[in-house]
């Protein structure tokens, strides 16, 4: 029996369809083509889109083989031909496509395949396949962590999570690591670094709250945020930038883009703003699309999102930007409780009170049953920040 056989799509049976069995009757077998990898593009991975028309990043054969063997540098620990995979993210996702598929492969493991999340038969999948090496995003950890369903599982052959995407709540961490006993750790990448560049320790350094160390081959440097050139001093916060062999060849047709975002020097400019410790942990504030500029002051929407999370009846939460008469901009935070919790604004606010300046309070707080998401499982704002500017045309013109 084929599993999810409902699922299946309807193929139109026409000349701009050609079925795979078709083709292996055709014709001899393909030629082998020569190739350079440092220069000939092996796909095109298309970024989210989240600011604008997607680009497709040009990675070439080398960054893709780059980025896996320092995946493989970073997973030592696992075990050729013994390890099972748990693949719950989408492959058309470079994160997918990267640490569950490619590094599957070169690692011999098991590859656990999930047509998408759904918890009870993700929960099923892992007991009875013994699952030791899960990478996800943060939301997937949240359902696992929230869910009474979880108490009738036995998690404990996963080793090691390893999570991307977004940014990894503490209380996730250490909430997902106490009812399964494994590692989770919060890595980073981009679509143009194929993606993976940095990653924490998988051992007793890991930091929670930081993205890890550099991979191995890869460099960063930190610039300011003003002019994105004058690199500013170890322990301040700037724009990061990263240079190294899985650094994409470019945006395809898209040389503007491509110089905008590629330096003289070979570094990407990520867009993501942070610093660097003195032992070389990084730990990013937020991206600088999502600064909030308060009275002059900025405000990181990731320090807001990380108070919320400290209060207990919280499961999700998403801070962005909203129009303010007086300051500017001010933060409005959306908030999903978890089941079985509720809580007031003011009593939302003041618990924040004692975890936040006063310049970073949230202006509103609206409660809702879900929060938008993408396909991959992010929280995602753009449906958020467009809905709140829709209200305000919609609340101006009335008004005129």
């Amino acid at each position: 029996n084929l599993f999810k056989r409902k699922e299946l799509a309807d193929i139109p049976s026409d000349d701009a369809h050609i079925r795979f069995e078709d083709l292996q009757t055709k014709g001899d077998r393909p030629k082998p083509v020569e190739i350079d990898p440092a220069e000939d593009v092996a796909l095109l991975q298309y970024t989210g889109g989240t600011t604008g028309v997607p680009k497709g990043a040009m990675l070439t054969h080398k960054n893709l083989s780059a980025n896996i063997e320092q995946m493989r540098c970073v997973f030592e620990k696992a075990q050729p031909g013994q390890e099972r995979m748990l693949c719950v993210l989408p492959f058309f996702h470079v994160f997918a496509m990267t640490v569950a598929q490619n590094l599957s492969i070169i690692l011999g493991a098991e590859m656990v395949l999930q047509p998408r999340f759904e918890l009870k038969a993700l929960l099923d999948a892992i007991k009875r396949k013994k699952v030791t090496l899960f990478p996800g995003v943060p939301t997937i950890y949240t359902a696992i962590s929230n869910s009474p369903l979880t108490r009738n599982y036995d998690l404990s052959s996963i080793e090691i999570c390893l999570s991307g995407g977004a940014p990894l709540p503490v209380e996730v961490k250490d909430g997902f690591e106490k009812i399964t006993g494994c590692m989770l750790v919060e890595g980073y990448g981009l679509t143009e670094s194929s993606p993976v560049a940095a990653v924490n320790p998988l051992d007793e350094n890991r930091r929670a709250g930081s993205i890890g160390r550099l991979v191995p081959g890869t460099t960063a440097k930190f610039v300011s945020i003003e002019d994105r050139k004058t690199e500013v001093e170890r322990g301040e916060k700037g724009e990061l930038l990263l240079h190294g062999p899985q650094i994409m060849k470019g945006y395809w047709k898209r040389d503007d883009a491509t110089a905008e975002t590629i330096n003289e020097d070979g570094y990407l400019h990520t867009g993501d703003v942070g610093y660097q410790d003195e032992d070389g942990f990084i730990y990013l504030v937020d991206r600088i699309k999502d600064l909030i500029l308060c009275s002059g002051y900025n405000v990181y929407p990731r320090i807001i999102e990380e108070a919320i999370y400290l209060h207990e009846a919280v499961d999700e939460a998403i801070v962005i930007a909203i129009p303010d008469e007086y300051r500017g901009q001010s933060p409005k935070a959306f908030i999903k409780l978890k089941e079985g919790y509720s809580i007031t604004h003011d009593d939302m606010k003041a618990f924040l009170k004692d975890h936040l300046s006063a310049i970073e309070l949230p202006r509103e707080i609206e409660f809702r049953d879900e929060l938008p998401k993408t396909m991959v499982g992010k929280l995602s704002k753009k449906e958020l920040v467009e809905e709140e500017a829709r209200k305000r045309a919609e609340a101006q013109a009335k008004s005129i």
